[in-house]
C-alpha cells in the first residue's frame, strides 16, 4: 500500500476523460457557450455588446410608451371626431328647430288664412297682417336655408332660396286677400306644399344623423310637427264642415286621412320620448274643452248636414287652436329637451377630449423621464456587468489554478467525480501493473550534500520522469524520498495495454537516467533501481482534509520487493509479469532466479532487459529530448488545459 502525489494525467487518456477535465473549468460569464444564439456580441460588459444592451434597453421601454403614445393619439382622434359630429348634429338640430318655428308660423298662418276664407273675408279671428309678419320674421331669423323644392298643382320650382320663398309666399298672400275666388282648397294645397317641402328637408336631415345619440328626439320632433302640420289641415276641413254645414267627400276623405295620420304620428312621438307623454296626459287633463273637441270630431265623422253656423264654426276653430297650442308647448318642451342633451353631449365630448389631451401631453412629458431613467439605470448594470466580467475573470484566473493544483494531485476522473458528487467509492481491478523504482547511492549522496541540493536533484530528476511518463498510458501514485511509484490499468481500464505500457515506460526512464549527470555531482551518472509486479489492486480516495488516491493489496507491496531485490541500472518483474508480456510479445526479459522476498518467501523472477529489436532502440529515439536539462518540463496534460478555450 502506498499514499499517493501529485500525479500528471496520460498523453493518451480516453475522450470521455477529456469531456470530464473541461466541464471542470470555470467559464467567463461575459462569454456564452459557442452555438448559443446569445454570444459575447450582446454581452454587456463589452463595447459592441454595451450599444446593443443600451440599444435594447431603451426601444423596450419605449414600445409599450409608443404603444400608449398612438392609442391616446387614436382615442383623441374619435374623441375629435365625435365632438365635431356632436357639434355638426347641434348646428343641424339648430336649423331643424328654425325650421320647425317657420313650419309652426306657416300652419297658424294656414288657420288663419283658411278661416278667413270660409267666412268669406271676416277679420274676427286675427288680424291677417300680424300673422303674416310673425311668419316673415321667422324665415329671417333661419342662419341658413335648405335647397327645397315646391310643387304646387302640378308645377315645380326647384331649389328655391330663402329671397325666392319669400317672394312667392307674398304673392300668395296678396292673391288671397284681393281674390274673391280663393278657394279653401287652394289654401290648404298651398300651405301644405310648402309645410310638406320643409318637413322633408327636416326628415332628411334626422336621417343622416341616425346613428346619433339625438336620433331619437329629432324624430320625436319631426313626427310632433307632422302631427300638428296634419292637426292643422283636419282642422281646415273641421272649419269648413261648420262652415258650410256638409263636407263634399274629397275633403271629408282629406279629413279623416289627416285626422288619422296626426293622431298616428302624435303617438309615435309620445312613445319616441317618456317626457312628452306625461306633459301631453298633463295638458289633456288642463284643457277644459278637450271633451268638447272629441264630441265635435265625432261630429264632423258623420259628416251629416246642417245649416251654416259661424260661431260654431269659430269655437271649433279656438278648440282646435287652443289644442294646436298645447302641442306646440310640447314641441318646445323637445326643443329644450333636444338642446340640453346637444349640450350635454358637447360638454361631455369636450371634457373627454380635454382629458385626452391632458393624456396625451402627460405620455409625452414622462417619456422622456423615463427613457433618461431607463438609460442610466442600462448604464449602472452594463458598469456592474463590467465589473462582474472582471471579478469573473479574476475567479476564471484562480479557478484555473486550483483545477491544475487538483489534476496534479488526483487523477482528473476522479477529481471530476469528487467534485461533482464528494463522495468516490474504493474500485477494484482486477489486474493492473505498478512500478517502483528507487535512486541508488541515494542515502550516500544525501549526506554528503546539502538540503537545497537534495531537492534540486530530486526535482530535476522527477520532473524530467514525470515529462516522459506522459508518453505512456500511466499514472504516477507517489514520490517518498527517493522512491518512485507508477501504476497503469487504473482508474481509467485500458485492457492488457497496462503491461506493455509499464514494460516500456521502465526501459524508457532507465535508458535516460543513465545520461543523467547529478547537478551539484557532474562526474557521477544517476543509476536507478526499478521493480514491477501485475495483479490485482483495490484503489480509492483515502482522507477528507487532503484526499489522496491509494493503491491497496499484495500487488502493491510485491513491487515495492521488487524494486528492493534487483539490482542497479536493472528492471526486476515477476513471474506473472514475465508471463503477461509474453502473452503479448515484443519483449526481451532475462531469467534472473529464485529470489528470497520479505513476506513471500521464494520468488522466481526476471529481468526485464529491451524491447525486441535491439536493447539501445528506445535509447536512441527518446533520449535526447529526454537530456535537455535546462528545458522547463511541463507535464502535457498541463498545457492542454491551458490551452483549451473555456479557460
Amino acid at each position: 500500500m502506498a499514499i499517493p502525489n501529485p500525479k500528471p494525467i496520460q498523453n493518451n487518456i480516453q475522450e470521455g476523460d477529456d469531456a470530464s477535465l473541461r466541464s471542470l473549468s470555470s467559464e467567463d460569464v461575459s462569454q456564452a457557450p459557442r452555438g448559443y444564439c446569445c454570444a459575447k456580441s450582446i454581452n454587456p460588459a463589452d463595447g459592441r455588446g454595451r450599444k446593443l444592451h443600451l440599444l435594447q434597453m431603451l426601444v423596450l421601454p419605449f414600445i409599450p410608451i409608443l404603444a400608449l403614445i398612438i392609442q391616446t393619439s387614436i382615442l383623441l382622434h374619435d374623441m375629435m371626431v365625435a365632438r365635431n359630429e356632436v357639434m355638426e348634429i347641434n348646428n343641424q338640430v339648430t336649423i331643424a328647430t328654425e325650421l320647425g318655428k317657420v313650419v309652426t308660423r306657416l300652419q297658424l298662418e294656414r288657420s288663419e288664412v283658411a278661416f278667413y276664407v270660409y267666412t268669406n273675408g271676416s277679420l274676427l279671428r286675427t288680424n291677417l297682417s300680424k300673422r303674416f309678419e310673425l311668419t316673415d320674421d321667422a324665415l329671417r331669423n333661419m342662419s341658413s336655408w335648405p335647397p327645397v323644392s315646391l310643387t304646387f298643382e302640378g308645377h315645380t320650382i326647384p331649389y328655391m332660396d330663402k329671397e325666392s320663398f319669400q317672394r312667392n309666399l307674398t304673392h300668395f298672400r296678396e292673391n288671397i286677400l284681393n281674390s274673391e275666388d280663393s278657394s279653401i282648397k287652394d289654401v290648404v294645397s298651398w300651405y301644405t306644399s310648402l309645410n310638406a317641402a320643409l318637413l322633408e328637408h327636416l326628415t332628411q336631415q334626422i336621417k343622416e344623423n341616425d346613428n346619433s345619440g339625438v336620433w331619437r328626439y329629432l324624430l320625436a320632433f319631426k313626427n310632433l310637427l307632422k302631427s300638428i302640420e296634419s292637426t292643422g289641415i283636419s282642422m281646415v276641413y273641421g272649419v269648413n264642415y261648420f262652415g258650410q254645414g256638409y263636407l263634399q267627400k274629397q275633403n271629408y276623405i282629406n279629413y279623416i286621412t289627416h285626422d288619422a295620420i296626426a293622431k298616428d304620428l302624435l303617438n309615435t312621438s309620445l312613445n319616441y320620448v317618456s317626457q312628452m307623454k306625461q306633459e301631453y296626459q298633463e295638458s289633456t287633463i288642463i284643457m277644459r274643452n278637450y271633451g268638447d273637441i272629441k264630441r265635435k270630431t265625432d261630429i264632423i265623422l258623420r259628416n251629416i248636414n246642417t245649416t251654416k253656423n259661424y260661431s260654431e264654426a269659430l269655437e271649433y276653430f279656438d278648440m282646435m287652436a287652443t289644442y294646436t297650442d298645447q302641442l306646440r308647448k310640447i314641441q318646445r318642451s323637445l326643443r329644450v329637451l333636444i338642446q340640453d342633451y346637444v349640450d350635454e353631449n358637447i360638454q361631455s365630448s369636450a371634457n373627454t377630449e380635454a382629458v385626452g389631451i391632458a393624456v396625451l401631453v402627460l405620455v409625452l412629458s414622462v417619456s422622456p423621464v423615463i427613457i433618461w431613467l431607463v438609460k442610466n439605470a442600462v448604464a449602472t448594470i452594463q458598469l456592474y456587468a463590467a465589473n462582474l466580467a472582471k471579478k469573473a475573470k479574476e475567479l476564471k484566473r484562480e479557478k484555473k489554478k486550483s483545477d491544475l493544483l487538483l489534476f496534479q494531485m488526483l487523477p482528473p476522473s476522479v477529481a471530476t467525480q469528487l467534485k461533482q458528487t464528494r463522495q468516490v467509492p474504493a474500485e477494484y481491478y482486477a489486474s493492473v501493473t505498478v512500478y517502483f523504482s528507487d535512486i541508488v547511492g541515494f542515502t550516500e549522496i544525501a549526506a554528503v550534500s546539502t538540503p537545497l541540493e537534495v531537492v534540486t536533484f530530486l526535482n530535476k530528476i522527477y520532473k524530467q520522469f514525470d515529462a516522459r511518463i506522459e508518453c505512456y498510458d500511466v499514472y504516477k501514485v507517489e514520490t517518498i524520498g527517493d522512491s518512485y511509484m507508477v501504476a497503469s490499468g487504473l482508474p481509467v481500464k485500458n485492457g492488457s495495454k497496462h503491461i506493455t505500457e509499464i514494460a516500456s515506460m521502465a526501459l524508457d526512464l532507465l535508458a535516460g537516467s543513465s545520461q543523467f549527470k547529478i547537478p551539484h555531482r557532474k562526474s557521477e551518472r544517476l543509476q536507478i533501481r526499478s521493480g514491477a509486479h501485475t495483479g490485482p489492486v483495490v484503489a480509492g480516495i483515502v482522507g477528507s482534509k487532503m484526499p489522496r488516491y491509494c493503491l491497496f493489496g499484495d500487488t502493491v507491496n510485491t513491487a515495492s520487493r521488487m524494486e528492493s531485490t534487483g539490482e542497479a541500472s536493472k528492471i526486476h518483474i515477476s513471474l506473472e509479469m514475465k508471463k503477461a508480456l509474453d502473452l503479448i510479445g515484443g519483449y526481451k526479459t532475462e531469467h534472473r532466479g529464485l529470489v528470497d522476498v520479505k513476506g513471500k518467501g521464494l520468488m522466481d523472477t526476471y529481468w526485464l532487459t529491451c524491447k525486441e529489436g535491439g536493447p539501445n532502440r528506445t535509447l536512441e529515439m527518446e533520449a535526447p529530448s529526454f537530456l535537455e536539462e535546462d528545458e522547463d518540463l511541463e507535464p502535457v496534460f498541463i498545457k492542454r488545459l491551458r490551452n483549451e478555450s473555456y479557460f
